[in-house]
């Protein structure tokens, strides 16, 4: 699992502001320590050196979820055969 950051804010719509050293792609899923899908990325905004992410939380409670540590799992790799001629 790669480390993405922990949560720093929840607004009113539901959705978490992270800042992170490498965004994930939006569209990604985001997990919790156990491995349970929290959200998935919706934008990516900031500075370059510094950038913030935010959040569809799909949790109930998002309140409960700020300050914890937020992790994306390795994207699978395409494997690719021998070129044939």
């Amino acid at each position: 699992m790669r480390r993405i950051g922990s949560i720093l804010h929840i607004s009113p719509s539901r959705k978490a502001v992270i800042k992170t050293a490498k965004p994930p792609k939006i569209g990604e899923t985001l997990y919790d320590e156990s491995r349970k899908p929290v959200g998935k990325v919706h934008d990516v905004f900031g500075p370059i050196r510094s950038p913030y992410i935010e959040v569809n939380i799909e949790d109930r409670e998002p309140s409960k979820l700020v300050g914890r540590m937020l992790y994306t799992l390795p994207s699978k790799r395409r494997r690719r055969g021998r070129m044939r001629r």
